[in-house]
C-alpha cells in the first residue's frame, strides 16, 4: 500500500484552527444561530469526533471545515490557509486537493464501477490514466476490496459501498478527512468494521479524521471528543478521558 504520507506524520501544528466562528441560517422567517463563537484546534494525524444533540451545529461545523460553506464571522485556517481569503474557484480547488469526504449515503456514482468511483477525483490532477488506475487499485486493496474493482455500487453491500467511499476520499491524499455520521446507515458489526478501517488508515497515512456522530463505538474510538451544545463547544475530552 502506498497511501502513507511521511510529511503529514511529522507535522505538529493543528490541521485546522477555528477562532470565534459564527454561522447563522434562515429557516423560513426565523434566523437560526448554528454556531456561536466556536474556538477549536483540530489536531494533526488524530481521530476527532464531533458530538452533541440534534441541532447543536455538528453538520454546520463539518461544512465549514470542508470548505462547503463560509462562516459569517471569525477565522478558519485549514492546512495553514485562511479560507476566508480564497475566492470560490480557489476554495473549490483547495477542497478537491486537501479535503476528503465520507457521507452516510455513500454518494457513489451508480453507473461507475468501484474502481472508476475511486479514480474519479484523480481526474482533477495531473496523473496519467495508468497512474490513476494504479492509485485507485492500491486504495481498493487497502480497504479490502481489490476483488470488487469491477462491481458497480448496486452490486455491493452497504459496508462495501462505504469502503469504496473511504478509498475515494483518500484518493488525493487529503490532509483532512471529514465524515458525517458515516455509520448511521450500517448495522453495528459493519459500522465497527468501518471505524476500525478508518483508524488503521488514519494511522498509516497521517490523515486527520473528523467524524460527526452519536454512535457510542465512534465516540469511544476518539482521540479527541468535541461536544457541541447550542452552537458552542461545551466540552473537550482527550482519548484518555473518553476511555474513562
Amino acid at each position: 500500500m502506498t497511501t502513507e504520507s511521511p510529511a503529514a506524520a511529522v507535522r505538529t501544528e493543528p490541521v485546522a484552527v477555528l477562532r470565534g466562528i459564527r454561522k447563522r441560517y434562515r429557516l423560513d422567517n426565523t434566523a437560526v444561530l448554528a454556531l456561536d463563537g466556536v474556538d477549536l484546534d483540530i489536531p494533526p494525524a488524530r481521530f476527532t469526533v464531533i458530538t452533541g444533540p440534534s441541532g447543536s451545529g455538528k453538520s454546520t461545523l463539518l461544512h465549514l471545515l470542508g470548505a462547503l460553506d463560509r462562516a459569517d464571522a471569525g477565522t478558519l485556517h485549514v492546512d495553514g490557509r485562511d479560507l476566508a481569503r480564497l475566492d470560490d474557484d480557489a476554495l473549490s480547488a483547495f477542497r478537491a486537493r486537501h479535503i476528503g469526504f465520507v457521507f452516510q449515503s455513500f454518494n457513489l456514482l451508480p453507473v461507475l464501477t468501484a474502481l472508476e468511483n475511486v479514480e474519479y477525483p484523480l481526474r482533477l490532477g495531473m496523473l496519467s490514466a495508468a497512474a490513476r488506475r494504479a492509485r485507485a487499485l492500491d486504495l481498493l486493496g487497502a480497504v479490502g476490496l481489490a476483488d470488487k474493482a469491477r462491481h458497480r455500487p448496486a452490486e455491493l453491500s452497504g459496508g462495501q459501498r462505504q469502503r469504496v467511499a473511504i478509498a475515494r476520499a483518500l484518493a488525493n491524499s487529503p490532509r483532512l478527512l471529514l465524515a458525517d455520521e458515516p455509520t448511521a446507515n450500517l448495522d453495528r458489526a459493519t459500522g465497527a468494521g468501518i471505524i476500525a478501517l478508518l483508524r488503521r488508515l488514519q494511522r498509516e497515512t497521517g490523515t486527520s479524521v473528523v467524524f460527526s456522530s452519536h454512535d457510542a463505538a465512534v465516540l469511544d474510538a476518539a482521540d479527541l471528543r468535541v461536544t457541541l451544545v447550542d452552537g458552542r463547544v461545551a466540552r473537550l475530552e482527550t482519548g484518555a478521558e473518553v476511555a474513562a
